[in-house]
This record gives C-alpha cells, structure tokens and sequence, in this order.
C-alpha cells in the first residue's frame, strides 16, 4: 500500500497507521463492504477519508450532526484536500463551491445528513455526480433501540442498493444487537467484512468517587486542570446553568448547555466550544455526538450516566488526539434510584427494560469496582487481555473489607420491616436512633434494632449504596423508592456466599492530578509548548477555523519536545502534512527558533523525506558544475521542478535523466547527478 503510505505522510502528517487502521484501508480502497468498530478517538475518519483519495470519483459521507460535517470538511480542507458539504447551514456561497467543484469533477469527499436523503432530488443527484462509494459515520443511529437513533439512518440501505456501490460503515458503541441490526440495516442481512478494532483508549485515566458535595468536587477537579477544555456531564438543565456558574465565578471560561436553549443559543456554545481554548461546557448529554474537538483533556460526570455504553461514548470525548485526557464520574445513592425508575418507568417492553438494568448493573459494577476500573469496563466488551496503570485504583488501590456480616444485617433489617423503607429509615434502626419515625411503627423492639453500632452513619450509606450498586437490593417506584431485595442477594442471606466491600473514604478521586497537557512535557519545555498553543491561537482567530484545525495539541507537545531546526525536521512531526508545512511550518520554526528557514517551494514539498536530501546535494552538484568542469562554459543550471524530479526517481540511468533534462543539461550534469542517486539508493 505504498499509495496509502504517502498520502498518509503528504497530506495527513503521520509516519504509520495506528493499530488496525492499514488493514480496514485497504479493504475500503479495495470496495469492500465493510462494518468498523473502533474506539472513540481511534481514527475512523481516515479510514474512509484516504481511501476516498485513492478511489476514482466521490464518496458520500453520510454523517449525523452538521457542526461535525463542518469541522471535518475544515480540516481537510485545510490539508489540501477537496471536499464538502451539503447542509442547511451553508451560505449560498459555500454551497455554489461545492457544485462547482462536484461538476468540475474535483470533489473528493461530499458530507450530507442522512436527513437530505429524505428529498427525492438527492438519489438523482447523487447518480449525476459519480458516487462510487458510500461512508457511514456513527452507524449505530440505524438502531431502533439505540439512544441515538435517527429514523432517516434507515434510508440509507436504499441508497446503497440505489447507487450500486461498496458502504462503509463505522461506529465506536455496538454491542451484538446493535451489530446485527447494522448488518440487516445497511447491508440488506448480508455481513460484510467486519473490524473490531478493541475498546482500550489507553490515554484516558478513569476514576470514580461517591458523592460529597459534587459541586466542591467538579470545581477542584477542574481547578487542577485550569486552562484545559473540558466537559462536565449533568443530569439536569438547572444543573447545568448551576455548575457552570460556580466555575465562571472561580474564574474559569465555562458555558452551559441543554436541550432547552434556544437552537441559536446552543450554536453559539457548539462554536464557542470548539474555537476557544481552554474553555469548558457544562451539559447534559444533549451535547456530545458529533463534537470532533481533538484537545478535550478531560471529561467529568456530576451524576451518574444511564449505562455503560454512556458513559464509555461520554468519556471517549476526551483526548482524541491520543494525548494524555482524565475523567472524573461522581456518584451516589440518588443516582442509583434515578437510573432504576427510569427503566421502570419507561415505556419499553419487558425484554428491554431487563437488558437496560443490565447496561446500569455493568456500570456500576463499574463504579463500586474493588480493583482495576479499565479491566471492568473492557470486561464488559468481552476483552480480557487488559494493561492499565491509568485508573484511580491502580494508583491507590481499594482498601478493602469482609462485609458479608453488614450486609446480612442490612438485608435482616429491610426483610424485618417487610421491604416498605428506604436506606435513612434502615440505618436508624441499625444505629439504634429513637427518631419518632422509629418509635411510631415500634422498630425499637426488632432484633436488628442497635446492632450496627460498629459503623457511622455515613459507612452504612456507603454500605448501602454498594449494595445497590451490586444489584442486592433496588429502589421499588410502586412503594415511593422503598428498598427490595433481588434474588441476587439470598446467597447472602442464606449465609452461602461472602462478599467484599470497599472501606468507603469519601474522597474526590483525582483531584490532586496535575493537568494532563502540561504533564505531558518538562519544565523546560513548557514555555516552549504555551509560546507555540499562543501563535496557534493567532493563527485560528484570523481564519475563523477552531485551533485544532490548524495542530492539534499532540503535535505542538511533539514540537516542543523535538524543536525541529528546519523544514525537513518540521516536516517529521506527527500531524504535519505537506499542505500544512507550506501553511504553517514558517510561522511555527519561527517561535521555535527565533527565525524561519527560507526554502523554495519545490523543495518544500519534498521535506522530510529522502528525496529532499538527494534535491540538496543534486543542488551543490550542480553550483560546481554550472560552468563545467573547468569552471570556462557558459553558465547552465537545471529548474528546481527539474530537481526535483531526478530526487525523486526510482530508477536511476542515462536514459531516464535525458528524457527529464534534455541534451544539453543531460551532458553536463547527467554522470555527477547519477552518482548522486546511486549514492542515495
């Protein structure tokens, strides 16, 4: 795949392929049909915008959120690359650009909404234009069950048998059923070539803490992160305008954002968010599917999300440009009850709601686990072979304890008073409190009455809400959020199993970390990293692009740790393409060093690769030989386009070097510059 290799390096800016990307490109660029699922920041976008360069024709990108078309067709634009997109936000300018450059057979890469398929102009259109492939992105809104679904998602199978062509269909969250509805979906039952690209993102550290005063904790959380975007997660709209408040007054850049703004409003915080740097949203998950904000450093939850798929797609926000990113999930016993009479409450079939308690049991399984947290949440997608060192518990292990006897307690209590009271009422008669609630029904007499006395108050909320975050008991809506026994908990109580819990120190995990980018260079090297995020900065507010269109923050820490000298050094650094060395390079050499590097831009473009050197040392062959050898004839010199072209060839001889110079320059030059190019091979 040499044809990938080089449009990876020219015009993408990378060396190599992450893991598994090589393969999945070759068998799009090959026109298979494909299903990809790839962790949240794991590069699904290359895997169909390269082969979209190597294929003849366009592809259609069919995509779920017109601020991610956006910024996709942004980056590559600015990349070199002729894309667009066909939405209802375009000026009528930016969507004469497109047409003009779909009928001048430009156009690489067209994004739409599955929406503008509902129109029946488009399968014409899109005929008209030379589609020859389809690409999916956030596949999984073709569930009916998913909590994404979009219903003009279901169109797109029709188009596939429409226009003839090879989909390819990529998503980060599916598990079987999602999968399985996908494949009959899109690809009419018949399985196309599926990747399952593993769920690890190892950049992420993962914690979780009870709650004790949750907005202390997400303010000290971000206050260790100060200058880093960020996302906090809440479960309500007031929650949301509440927290980000705190965080303006304790003098952060923070906005809200819900369901209930204003359409226009919450525009202006999509684009706000994505252009500032160092700014934090505080939302619900209204916010979220479609933000390709690469330099997220960190992802904090003040309530506990829905499942586990939630909170793996809500987390995986953060650090997609494979930099260090942090996460802080804050839980509680209200939480718990939340997320149970939600299910129970809802409109969905018995099947459903019993997978739903399932997906909520695996995430808190999750936060309630005793060791490892990424070998619990990889657990749950089926993988077993699991590194960390990036979690809470890995840092500080758990400080575990036997509690099968507390537990036995607890659940005598609850069964004692025959399941009609919730865990304020339970611990009372466990402390032995004689609160008038107590001595009205007369549990001061039960044999469980006083016989917790070896834990506080707040050790038995905690033993509580591990008991429910282990599914042994559950709030019932029918008796006002009274806490039942599940069948899961009479082992216990029959004293045929143990269990073990965690000594609960309400802490805020993670607090104390010191922020991820700056961690991620030396002192030394600091300056050197917030000098380069300044001109950045600079550079995006006069093109009106979000900065990490310009670099993304894992190539400025490379620039800072490598300090490249020249073009050609600048041009090995991981995100540095050819269009962008061009755009770029000068600007950033100039902060780094003091001074640019003047270089034609022939031999630009060849910077950082063997060719360049070849192009330098063919140039001194030359200077010595522009009057001959004996320094007497009339001065000769080739054109840099020429030099370039003799760098570049593969296979060096006479004949080749007289069809690129011509007589006169071929006898002059012709015996050094071989010798040059046999030298170089």
């Amino acid at each position: 795949m040499t044809g990938a290799a080089t449009l990876l390096r020219d015009v993408f800016g990378f060396d190599a392929f992450r893991p598994g990307q090589g393969e999945i490109v070759e068998a799009v660029t090959a026109g298979e049909n494909v299903l990809a699922i790839m962790p949240t920041g794991g590069g699904k976008s290359l895997c169909f915008q390269l082969p979209a360069l190597m294929r003849e024709g366009v592809t259609v990108v069919i995509s779920p959120l017109i601020a991610l078309m956006r910024d996709q067709v942004r980056a590559l634009q600015e990349a070199g690359v002729c894309a667009g997109a066909l939405t209802s936000g375009n000026t009528e300018e930016e969507t004469d650009d497109v047409w003009n450059a779909l009928e001048a057979g430009k156009l690489k890469l067209l994004y739409m909404a599955p929406e503008r398929l509902a129109a029946g102009s488009a399968m014409g259109m899109l005929r008209r234009v030379g589609v020859t492939m389809i690409a999916v992105d956030e596949a999984h809104c073709v569930s009916q069950w998913g909590h994404d679904f979009r219903p003009d998602y279901l169109r797109i199978g029709e188009l596939r048998r429409a226009l003839d062509v090879p989909l390819a269909a990529f998503t980060a969250t599916a598990d079987a059923d999602t999968q399985a509805e996908i494949i009959q979906k899109l690809f009419d039952g018949t399985p196309p070539r599926a990747f399952l690209r593993g769920f690890d993102r190892p950049n992420i550290h993962l914690a979780f803490a009870a709650k004790d005063s949750p907005r202390k904790q997400i303010l000290a959380f971000a206050d260790a992160r100060r200058g880093q975007s960020g996302i906090v997660y809440c479960g309500t709209r007031a929650k949301t305008e509440g927290i980000a408040r705190a965080l303006r007054e304790a003098g952060h850049g923070a906005i809200h954002y819900h369901g209930g703004m204003e359409a226009e409003d919450r525009r202006i915080a999509e684009r706000r968010f994505q252009q500032e740097d160092g700014l934090i949203v505080v939302a619900t998950v209204a916010f979220g599917m479609g933000i390709d904000k690469p330099d997220i450093r960190w992802v904090a939850h003040a309530d506990l999300p829905k499942s586990i798929e939630s909170y793996y797609q809500e987390i995986g926000r953060a650090g997609r440009d494979g930099a260090p990113a942090e996460t802080l999930t804050l839980f509680g016993p209200e939480d718990i009850r939340l997320r149970r009479s939600q299910i129970d409450e809802g409109l969905a079939p018995p099947e459903r709601r019993m997978a739903d308690h399932a997906r909520l049991n695996a995430l808190l399984g999750l936060a309630e686990a005793l060791e490892c947290r990424r070998k619990a949440l990889l657990g749950y997608f089926d993988e077993t072979e699991v590194t960390c060192g990036r979690c809470d518990l890995c840092d500080s292990p758990a400080d575990v304890f036997d509690g099968t006897t507390a537990v036995r307690k607890a659940l005598s209590a609850m069964l004692r008073t025959d399941e009609w009271f919730g865990a304020g009422h339970l611990i009372d008669i466990l402390l032995g409190n004689e609160t008038d609630k107590v001595k009205q029904r007369g549990h001061q007499s039960l044999p469980t009455y006083g016989v917790g006395g070896e834990y506080n108050r707040n050790e038995w909320q905690a033993i509580f809400r591990q008991m429910m975050g282990r599914d042994l008991i559950r709030p019932d809506a029918e008796r006002h959020g009274a806490l039942r026994m599940t069948d899961a908990a009479l082992p216990l109580l029959r004293g045929e199993t143990s269990i073990n819990l965690r000594r609960d120190t309400i802490k805020a995990a993670g607090v104390a970390r010191r922020p991820a980018a700056k961690a991620m260079v030396s002192d030394e090297d600091a300056p050197l990293l917030s000098a380069l995020k300044a001109k950045r900065r600079g550079l995006a507010e006069a093109a009106k692009v979000p900065a990490y269109i310009i670099f993304t923050d894992r190539t400025l820490i490379e620039m800072a740790e490598q300090r490249p000298a020249n073009m050609d050094a600048m041009a090995r650094i991981g995100g540095v393409g050819a269009k962008k060395l061009e755009s770029y390079g000068a600007a950033f050499l100039q902060v780094i060093n003091g001074e640019a590097e003047v270089m034609h831009p022939t031999r630009r473009k060849l910077a950082g690769r063997n060719a360049g050197s070849v192009y330098d040392r063919l140039l001194e062959v030359q200077a010595t030989l522009a009057r001959g050898e004996m320094g007497t004839d009339r001065p000769l010199s080739c054109s840099a386009s020429q030099l370039a072209k003799v760098a570049q060839l593969h296979t060096a001889d006479d004949s080749a070097l007289l069809r690129l110079l011509g007589d006169r320059r071929a006898e002059r030059f012709g015996a050094a510059f071989l010798d040059v190019l046999r030298e170089a091979g």
